[in-house]
């Protein structure tokens, strides 16, 4: 679920020179050297559709792999499969004749440092997987296939339909200098809308009631830190969770600067049609006064600063918190608080704003990252094929949901590529509620089965492994709110969506650290004056040009 690292900027830039000069080796398909059993034909199946046809004789594609503590559990639980030797991999070679290999594989910090070497070598997989940053350097030195046509004519319908859930952002953000230089990987922007995630038990214990606005808000938050909501007796809770990383999708403060009408992370159309960037704009001081006023009061834990998200998480489960903003899935951040104390309820509600107005929900973009095609790689339409195949043994008419999605280990992590429809989880709230609606289960197909499942687990049996879904997906859950956000147009987009212009390449990553210390030096007490200095300097630092390119680039888009 979350963001790519790579970031320094003036490095790269050296490194994209290296690139161009030491462009280099290629790997070579399978195609001279099949077996016999390689080599036998394969009926064409009538009707087929290009995109879903077989090689023959058979490719090698050739990627490297991030791997992490995650996938290593799956693996230990599937018997007799490996990232080499799975389903998915047997899938692509029955189907499309595909043999997926690996050249490396590493975790963390260390494969990106592989990564920098394979980007400064030019001595890139058949498929690699890049960030925005990374697609522009690498078309830029020319390294890369343009799948225009690529993806016009091998692309399924089916598959045309998931990218264009999303409207043409997805495509959009993959187009330089009007061609389509990779295929983006499509997350959901939708799922990215936050909610109030508040301890319902102390909220009754304090006799309060869920809060309608900011003002509402701010008073529970007092009241949280300061009433003893625990009961222990010891002054020992904080309002609202919150990590070193302000921006993170759950813990983060995203949306109480939102609720206070302010968009750090956005670009903001303003009256005169223009683009704006949200973290210099006056909503944002306001919010931060707020923030340091929390902070001295002690609503905020005072040493967050020092705090990545597990660390928030303990405190969360240790009873220490009762709020928080988050996405759909902090569900099952806060779930494990009932192991260690049953009584605890946490549900989600909407976002706030003051002066009574209807909140406008920040989305983030759905895509950062894509998958590029080494230029001299002679089957650039092998990464289209394997996503269509993906889409289609998942959400397809052809799907075996069970098998290649969740069994209901995730073995869908075992394939390459994971592309799946932005609106699938909605969807399948919408399914749920269906049913629970008219009362035939019959309506539940796939994922909104599987849901289901994990529901009436926790519902009948008390597994508190459901219980998640159930705060999610259930009629008082995140997704009925999710839904009430789209019916009343709450979902606030971000209007740029094309890929980074070059100050943005240059000077993005270091505005972006510039703006994440101010603010944390207000909220811990510096001169709020500190706010209007940085609007100044991050302008003279190269935030100006960048608005200039980014409206320019808007006012083609438009």
């Amino acid at each position: 679920m979350f963001e790519l690292k790579f970031n320094h900027a003036t490095v790269f830039t050296f490194l994209i020179v290296l690139i161009y000069l030491l462009n280099g080796c290629s790997h070579q398909t399978i195609e001279e050297n099949n077996s016999p059993k390689e080599q036998e034909n394969i009926p064409k199946e009538e009707n087929r559709h290009i995109g879903l046809e077989r090689f023959n004789p058979p490719i090698e594609v050739h990627f490297v792999r991030e791997t992490g503590q995650g996938l290593r559990e799956l693996i230990d639980n599937l018997p007799g499969e490996t990232l080499e030797d799975n389903r998915w991999n047997d899938l692509y070679m029955t189907e499309l004749g595909i043999d997926v290999a690996y050249d490396w594989k590493a975790e963390g910090d260390v494969y990106y440092r592989k990564l920098g070497s394979v980007l400064t070598s030019g001595n890139l997989p058949d498929v690699l997987k890049v960030n925005a940053q990374q697609l522009r350097q690498l078309s830029n030195a020319n390294l890369i296939h343009d799948l225009t046509e690529i993806y016009e004519n091998y692309a399924t319908p089916f598959t045309k339909e998931v990218m264009n859930q999303e409207g043409r952002a997805p495509l959009e953000s993959a187009t330089l200098d009007g061609k389509l230089m990779a295929i983006p990987i499509v997350t959901s922007t939708v799922d990215t809308a936050e909610f109030l995630w508040i301890r319902t038990d102390w909220l009754q214990k304090l006799n309060l009631d869920s809060p309608k606005n900011m003002e509402d808000l701010m008073e529970i938050l007092g009241a949280f830190t300061k009433m003893d909501p625990d009961g222990n007796g010891i002054d020992d809770t904080y309002g609202l969770a919150i990590t070193e990383h302000f921006w993170d999708p759950a813990m983060g403060i995203t949306s109480f600067f939102a609720g206070h009408h302010a968009y750090p992370k956005l670009w903001i159309e303003n009256e005169q049609g223009e683009l704006e960037y949200g973290a210099i704009q006056p909503e944002v001081k306001i919010a931060l006064q707020e923030l340091q006023k929390m902070y001295k009061e002690g609503q905020l834990d005072n040493e967050f600063f020092l705090k990545d998200g597990n660390r928030v998480k303990k405190d969360i489960i240790d009873g220490k918190i009762g709020m928080l903003y988050g996405e759909q899935w902090s569900s099952f951040v806060v779930g494990p608080s009932l192991e260690k104390n049953p009584n605890a309820q946490w549900q989600a509600f909407p976002i706030v704003a003051t002066n009574k107005e209807e909140v406008q929900v920040p989305l983030k973009f759905g895509v950062n990252q894509f998958f590029v095609v080494r230029k001299d790689y002679e089957h650039p339409e092998a990464i289209v094929k394997m996503i269509n195949l993906h889409l289609e043994k998942n959400w397809g008419e052809s799907a075996e949901f069970t098998k290649y999605y969740s069994t209901p280990l995730a073995v869908w992590q075992l394939s390459p590529v994971t592309p799946f429809p932005a609106l699938k989880n909605l969807d399948a709230y919408k399914q749920l509620r269906a049913a629970r609606l008219s009362g035939n289960d019959d309506l539940l197909r796939d994922e909104a089965k599987s849901i289901h499942a994990n529901i009436q687990n926790y519902m009948n049996n008390g597994d508190l492994s459901g219980w998640g879904w159930e705060r999610s997906y259930g009629p008082n859950g995140a997704y009925a709110i999710l839904d009430y956000y789209v019916e009343n147009n709450q979902l606030l987009s971000n209007p740029f969506i094309g890929p980074p212009t070059n100050t943005m390449i240059e000077k993005g990553v270091i505005l972006e650290d510039y703006m994440h210390d101010t603010f944390m030096n207000i909220i811990l007490g510096s001169p709020l004056d500190e706010f209007d200095y940085f609007v100044d300097k991050w302008n003279e630092m190269g935030g100006r040009k960048m608005t200039e390119e980014v409206n320019e680039w808007y006012r083609n888009y438009k």
